[in-house]
């Protein structure tokens, strides 16, 4: 039975936006078709600009979480599925720790979980709305405007929130948060290749890294001004770094430890069962990289209030400077949780970037091991799952105890050494200009890999229909 805190969410079900499941079975190529009007609609949302005077454009010191985020700046999709991860990583810590009472086997436990994590959903979005614009993200607009923006953020963020829901509940393939992480990291790396936009620097070339290429060869010039450019324009150097980091992740995904295992029941039965060294997937980066844009957020709205800057907590929090009209971090501890933007940065401050390494990487190892517990992944969970399957690991006895002895000596150490390479994949990709951030690469690598499962899946079962059970269809 739900706890007492689920069941307050109970009166709010009526009135929180909810997309019905299919009440027959929907085909592949209409699943297709929903997925693709989702994707469409979020790609046209990142483009439709917030109601903000021109002045409000410049310089983003969020660059490097908006792939992630998949958010778009001054566009509806300003705030992205941030909101929508936060609430769930809230609830599910929650949830994982027994601090909320929550069976997920029972149908109206889930269906006010869900609920629960829809009204979250829904207050973060007012949170960081309200926090973009009281801290000064758009510069000092008036009540009106900021009004008219607030509402757009909202709606944008409700929109997005059924949009997930709508893949999730059955009318699509996957889920909506990892399909805009994806597009949006596509997106990013297409356009930094191939971007016609010239690129206002003194040489005079497009802003896309080969098209720029292409012009320095037909015009005999040398290569050295197409590998380190002026400002943030896509380089060589990161073209090159964004295909390494691909071939690194993809590799790092294939890395495991296979533990032999055997059917108690039919001896003839074996197979094998696989450690990847990165056990815990990627969420670790987007545990951090949530609690990292928090961290900016919080201290963005308290350093703006008049008794803010005059605080010695705040200000250890986070210290913000105007330049050219937009409010960046330049001390506190914000000022080491944001990436900087390419090597000038690292040449100019070694601290900060080495502060931003360290941060990242402990905390990637932090949430790697709370994970272990809190996703049902650790070696004590992992063992009875394989006793209740009727799986045995030979040489050992069919027991839970020598068989959870035998996982931790493997589990925590991959977990830690998986939370370490993510942590530096996500944190040392970013200084040398990778395209699509190396948080953006290492999820969407996890992502078509989850799709290409999910569509073979649907293939198989559409294809063969007794099989569907068994895929979980």
């Amino acid at each position: 039975m739900a706890g007492r805190f689920l069941r307050l969410f109970q009166p709010l079900s009526r009135f929180v936006p909810e997309v019905s499941p299919p009440q027959r079975k929907v085909g592949f190529n209409e699943k297709l078709f929903w997925t693709a009007m989702a994707l469409a609609l979020y790609l046209v949302m990142s483009e439709v600009p917030l109601y903000l005077p021109l002045e409000a454009e410049g310089g983003d010191p969020l660059l490097y979480l908006r792939v992630i985020f998949a958010s778009n700046r001054g566009s509806l999709m300003e705030l992205g599925i941030g909101p929508i991860v936060t609430a769930g990583i809230i609830l599910q810590l929650l949830v994982g720790s027994n601090m909320i009472q929550c069976d997920m086997s029972n149908p109206d436990d889930r269906a006010l979980f869900t609920t629960a994590t829809k009204v979250f959903s829904i207050i973060m979005i007012g949170v960081q709305a309200s926090a973009y614009l009281i801290g000064g993200m758009y510069g000092n607009l008036p009540a009106i405007r900021s009004m008219v923006v607030f509402i757009q953020l909202l709606f944008a963020g409700i929109v997005l929130m059924l949009m997930d829901e709508t893949l999730q509940k059955g009318w699509g393939i996957g889920s909506g948060i990892s399909l805009f992480i994806m597009a949006g990291v596509a997106q990013t790396i297409a356009w930094s290749c191939l971007s016609p936009l010239p690129a206002f620097d003194e040489v005079g070339r497009q802003s896309g890294a080969l098209i720029a290429f292409v012009q320095t060869l037909l015009e005999g010039q040398s290569l050295g001004s197409v590998f380190f450019r002026p400002g943030n324009n896509p380089t060589m150097l990161g073209f090159i770094t964004t295909i390494i980091v691909f071939l690194v992740v993809i590799y790092a995904e294939g890395v495991r430890v296979e533990l032999p295992i055997s059917y108690a029941r039919y001896r003839g039965f074996r197979g094998r069962y696989p450690i990847k060294l990165l056990y815990v997937s990627n969420l670790p980066v987007i545990f951090a990289s949530a609690l990292f844009a928090n961290i900016y957020f919080i201290s963005q709205l308290l350093w703006s209030q008049p008794w803010g800057r005059n605080n010695f907590w705040v200000s250890l929090l986070g210290q913000y400077a105007t330049v050219e009209d937009q409010v960046v971090p330049v001390g506190g501890l914000v000022y080491y949780v944001i990436s900087p933007q390419n090597l000038a940065d690292v040449m100019n401050d070694p601290l900060r970037a080495l502060g931003f390494v360290s941060i990242m990487v402990a905390f990637c190892i932090v949430f790697s091991l709370t994970w272990l517990e809190v996703g049902g992944l650790g070696p004590k969970m992992v063992a009875k799952q394989l006793i209740d399957s009727g799986m045995q690991i030979p040489g050992f006895r069919r027991s839970s105890k020598p068989i959870e002895s035998l996982l931790n000596r493997y589990i925590p150490t991959v977990a830690v050494l998986g939370g370490v390479l993510v942590g530096l994949i996500a944190s040392v990709a970013n200084f040398f200009g990778v395209f699509g951030t190396g948080m953006g690469i290492l999820l969407a690598v996890g992502i078509l890999y989850q799709y290409y499962q999910l569509i073979m899946q649907e293939r198989v079962a559409e294809m063969h229909p007794a099989l569907s059970r068994f895929l979980g269809g």
